[in-house]
């Protein structure tokens, strides 16, 4: 089948007559490069060697970049390159040109051409607002130093272990979201150890402009004002990352995911937090079916499984599809070794919303689950404001999971997992609603030292 036909099996031929196209181009390799696996400082930065070493995980040719040579020789088809994946050997072109497909085909190194956003040229971004002003977390403060967050964290027993002396200070975790809007403003997060930000989706546009998403996210993690809100690994270092573009649901979606998920490893981070998932997408009801759910199938899952194996712990989100029709987790939180975190309620029941497993090959999933029901968030504004979703009980989760790698940090992502499963209220007796239970972090860090 050649990869035009398999386009408009994609989508429907009206998406496809008009407008801009974005299609994944597979290589066959990655092509000629200079870099050379025993100078890794070329092509990674030294937090990630490190991590590498510490975890003995071993630099390989999967971390090379893509030749440039190849982003040429696409380019000079008329196409123009949006994003690319390294480890999957992929490239993302927008063309106005469908029939570049032929083309594309022809080139040598090119395996297979996929669209993954077809249609009307997407609209433009709005220019950031400008605004200067600082938004102030001052409502309902209370004597607690947590602030209306602590029922949340002391439901995971995450307070004993912040008293213990992890607040997961020396841990570098990144927020891969839709955009964090205001971040830079608001006084909840003027204490953040910022590392960097990205935006996958507009490179030269900050990641403060848009979407209040990952600006509540963040605020379950990193969130540090007395009496107001303080999140699961206030001491931790932060990489914000845009991958979500919100015009549209489209695959190229997990592109921008795959990149920011590289990219955060290149810069050496230990732990990733993502409220992203993916099933459906605009016009393609049945792009991904429920046999997918295996961890080896999505684009998004194939990534996940490889950051894993470069020492990566993640912990992803178990999706809001509990009362819908597809019901299920979402991609990529059905991989085997991430940390996939379902939602309850403070009478510590099952959200109605949260997705449930197992996955295609009956593995147990979620993994395990924290309040994401009537939780406390910081909003756009700055105030404290009380939502739900398994977005928020993801990182309430990550936070800990970094505090208490922060205590162990020799185990392997793996062996973190299991500590915090074998934790977890259920771990005798897992189920696909709840997967292992909630875990109680005091009692994993405990036991750490017994094992």
């Amino acid at each position: 089948m050649n990869a035009l036909v398999l386009c408009f099996l994609l989508f429907p031929s009206s998406l496809c007559a008009v407008g801009s196209y974005c299609f994944r181009v597979y290589l066959k390799d990655k092509g000629e490069t200079a870099y050379r696996i025993m100078s890794p400082e070329e092509y990674l930065s030294h937090e990630s060697v490190e991590r590498r070493m510490l975890h003995e995980v071993f630099v390989d040719e999967t971390d090379f970049p893509i030749s440039q040579a190849y982003i040429d020789a696409l380019t000079a088809t008329g196409v123009s390159p949006v994003v690319q994946s390294k480890w999957m050997k992929t490239v993302v072109v927008e063309s106005t040109d469908s029939t570049v497909v032929d083309r594309l085909m022809a080139i040598p190194f090119v395996d297979s051409v996929k669209c993954v956003r077809s249609g009307d040229a997407m609209p433009e971004i709005p220019p950031c607002p400008d605004n200067t002003s600082q938004f102030l977390s001052g409502d309902n403060v209370l004597e607690s130093s947590y602030g209306h967050a602590e029922k949340q964290i002391d439901m995971l027993d995450g307070i004993r272990l912040h008293k213990a002396g992890y607040g997961g200070k020396g841990m570098r975790i990144a927020v891969i979201d839709a955009g964090f809007l205001n971040v830079d403003r608001i006084d909840a997060f003027a204490a953040i150890d910022l590392i960097g930000t990205h935006n996958m989706v507009s490179r030269h546009r900050q990641v403060f402009c848009e979407d209040n998403h990952g600006t509540k996210v963040l605020s379950c993690l990193a969130a540090n004002l007395s009496g107001v809100m303080k999140g699961t690994a206030p001491d931790a270092s932060y990489l914000l990352i845009k991958s979500e573009d919100t015009r549209g649901e489209f695959p190229i979606e997990e592109d921008f995911w795959a990149a920011a998920v590289e990219y955060a490893d290149s810069v050496g981070v230990d732990v990733i937090s993502s409220s992203l998932g993916y099933y459906r997408f605009d016009d393609i009801p049945d792009y991904y079916t429920r046999a997918d759910i295996n961890g080896k199938t999505a684009f998004s899952s194939r990534v996940a499984a490889i950051a894993v194996e470069k020492g990566m712990l993640l912990v992803l989100s178990a999706g809001n599809e509990g009362s819908s029709e597809w019901e299920k987790i979402t991609f990529p939180s059905d991989v085997k070794d991430v940390l996939t975190v379902g939602s309850i309620n403070s009478d510590k029941e099952k959200s109605d919303f949260s997705s449930t497993g197992m996955t295609a090959d009956y593995r147990i999933k979620p993994d395990v689950v924290a309040l994401g029901t009537d939780v406390c968030v910081i909003n756009a504004d700055g105030q404290t404001q009380h939502t739900q979703g398994t977005s928020f009980s993801a990182p309430i989760v990550a936070g800990l999971a970094a505090c208490l790698w922060q205590a162990f940090p020799l185990k392997k992502n793996i062996e973190l997992i299991e500590m915090i499963k074998k934790s977890s209220s259920q771990a005798k007796t897992p189920d696909a609603r709840l997967g292992y239970g909630i875990p109680n972090f005091f009692n994993a860090y405990n036991n750490g030292f017994r094992n």
